[in-house]
């Protein structure tokens, strides 16, 4: 690492090595902080890697804040979120693609709640009617990023974070007797 790079190696409370949450793209580590001369202007940049889709985005120090960039989320947070896939599904009777809007606008919010309530709300259990293929990519996309914060959160493998997203699911009261009378049946 460069003096320069040591120099800036902590800014707005993000630091080298830190994992982090960005809202278009999930949990994601700070590589390093550079400092990058464009238009004849010196940026400071965080570099952030992106395991999962095998990417690297540099961002604006400035702009960290204002684009949603934050740090993970508190143990309490992601048990609230847990919490929340326990609720009730709340459905809106608008059109599909206004609902899916607002869905895709709640992922890429970066807000933990909003997307637990994406899959909340769009989970299906075996004995309900299967998804049309755009509510299974909004589902699977906010299951996809509830699952690597509170895998990154709680020192979980993904697949041990999808496991606890499930069973949550499953502990609504609506969904658990639903499962448990079809099993009843099939027995």
């Amino acid at each position: 690492m460069s003096s320069q790079q040591r120099k800036i190696a902590n800014r707005y409370g993000f630091k080298a090595g830190e994992s982090i949450v960005y809202p278009a793209h999930g949990v994601g580590q700070i590589i390093t902080i550079e400092e990058q001369e464009v238009a004849g202007h010196k940026l400071e940049l965080f570099v952030i890697h992106f395991e999962k889709d095998k990417m690297h985005v540099k961002v604006p120090v400035a702009k960290a804040i204002s684009i949603g960039m934050r740090k993970l989320s508190e143990i309490d947070l992601v048990d609230r979120a847990l919490k929340v896939l326990q609720g009730r599904a709340r459905i809106k009777k608008t059109m599909w693609s206004r609902r899916a809007q607002e869905y895709d606008a709640k992922i890429n919010s970066g807000n933990l709640i909003a997307i637990a309530e994406v899959v909340r709300d769009l989970h299906r259990a075996e004995n309900q009617p299967e998804q049309s293929y755009s509510e299974r990519q909004l589902y699977e996309a906010a299951l996809d990023r509830i699952a690597r914060e509170i895998a990154a959160v709680n020192k979980l493998s993904e697949r041990e974070s999808i496991r606890l997203i499930e069973v949550n699911l499953i502990k609504n009261p609506k969904r658990s007797t639903n499962t448990e009378a079809s099993e009843a049946e099939a027995a």
